[in-house]
């Protein structure tokens, strides 16, 4: 295993003690709050359980780059994934879980109450479409902004971020997983069949990079300072600080869906946007601030790369046990239902993911791909918002479009790259793709 030896002035150990102690308490609110349960608006308790999350989050974030350095490469690259999704994975198990019962007791109606504005099984999903679209949408174009910024400020100016040919192999899984996800808006139900392509590409890519030589992790912030640590005192901290955090997260995760939900009916908000986007900022942030201490730290290659990975995780690992859940509440086989809303969700996810793919099909994203990626973003999300719930659903298609659309002109630019990317990612050994 590796020892990581640092120069604890460089490290700044009281800031990174400060970091951990800020997302320690960031969770006793929630956990308190979890335990006693007294009244509140359920405005506050969402935004008690929330913090619970984010807290959570960040340290299992930091444990899971640490212990890098204490598992071997493949238990390192399965075990890491699943941690990575937890967050995002706890919130949408409750959802697909609440669906699963729904359809249990009320049939394929996927509803629990009849005054219910939205139905469990749009909100199944609506956690999952937002963390993607939000993990590229605004994480991939803000490490390369971040760099480009930074870069400037140094005076070398970087309009363009290289990414090493060995994540070819994340980018060739990628790409799969988002050509079957294609497919999921034109299905009535995401089966159980769909859970097995995607877990299974899921599987073949954990062992196609178990097969890579391991190398020393590049920690920063907390993890960097928990990683001077002595071996007995590093695992030691490591497990505390997983055990902790996946213990809060399981346990206000319900907690914090159903005061969402909650907030979104007595403030007359739509619960799906909430479920949507709030739920997703709250796990996705330590992952978004990680990648961007990279990118200040002008490593931006290393940031984009880890949410490329992550992304990886997410359409497969993620989506593909949604319906296992689902299946697993409803004690039946049948696949998690999809609403004509969330077809149309789904599709605008799998075109963001097209469009993503297209961007780095060179190894390389641009600021020009990255504001692109950003900006049609925020016009999705502020569509979404804005138009009347009569019309709701015909922007998505067209923003669909326009991804899908800028992607193929995007491929066909670069279409000499893309079988390079396709065979170094599933079939070039990883001595030579790390050596070129």
């Amino acid at each position: 295993m590796t020892t990581l030896t640092q120069d604890l002035a460089d490290v700044r150990p009281t800031r990174q003690l400060l970091a951990i102690a800020l997302a320690v308490a960031a969770t006793a609110p929630g956990v308190v709050l979890r335990f006693t349960e007294p009244h509140l608006a359920h405005h506050w308790e969402a935004l008690l359980y929330g913090l619970a999350i984010i807290g959570a989050a960040f340290l299992l974030s930091w444990a899971a780059e640490v212990a890098q350095l204490d598992v071997s490469a493949g238990l390192a690259i399965a075990v890491l994934a699943l941690i990575a999704v937890l967050p995002e994975y706890a919130v949408d198990l409750v959802f697909a879980w609440k669906a699963g019962n729904a359809v249990q007791e009320f049939g394929p109606a996927c509803r629990g109450a009849l005054d219910a504005m939205e139905s469990p099984c749009s909100l199944a999903l609506a956690n999952m479409t937002g963390a993607n679209r939000l993990l590229i949408g605004v994480g991939w174009p803000l490490v390369v902004l971040i760099g480009w910024y930074r870069s400037r400020k140094v005076g070398r100016p970087v309009r363009v971020v290289k990414l090493e040919r060995s994540r070819s192999v994340e980018l060739a899984f990628l790409t799969i997983a988002t050509l079957y996800s294609l497919t999921l808006p034109f299905k009535s139900s995401i089966t159980l069949w769909d859970a097995a392509i995607l877990v299974g590409i899921f599987v073949v890519y954990t062992i196609r990079l178990a097969t890579a030589p391991s190398e020393e992790p590049h920690l920063v912030g907390p993890a960097r300072y928990i990683g001077t640590f002595t071996a007995g005192r590093r695992r030691g901290t490591v497990v505390v600080m997983l055990v902790f955090a996946a213990l809060v997260i399981l346990g206000v995760a319900e907690h914090f869906a159903e005061a969402l939900v909650a907030t979104g009916q007595a403030l007359n908000i739509s619960e799906f946007l909430l479920v949507q986007w709030l739920a997703p900022l709250a796990s996705e942030a330590p992952e978004l601030l990680v990648a961007s201490l990279y990118a200040w730290r002008l490593n931006t290659s290393t940031g984009l790369g880890c949410l490329v990975s992550s992304k990886v995780n997410q359409w497969t690992l993620l989506v593909g046990t949604l319906p296992l859940v689902f299946a697993l509440a409803s004690e039946s086989l049948d696949g998690l239902p999809v609403e004509p809303r969330q077809r149309r969700e789904l599709l605008l996810t799998a075109a963001q993911s097209v469009f993503a793919v297209a961007t780095l099909s060179s190894l390389s994203m641009s600021t020009r791909a990255a504001l692109a990626l950003f900006v049609l973003f925020w016009i999705q999300f502020v569509l979404s918002a804005a138009v009347p719930e009569a019309q709701h659903g015909a922007e998505l298609v067209v923003v669909s479009v326009i991804y899908l659309t800028v992607a193929s002109v995007m491929l066909l630019r670069d279409r000499r790259a893309v079988p390079a990317l396709i065979r170094d990612g599933f079939q070039t050994p990883h001595a030579k793709l790390r050596h070129s």
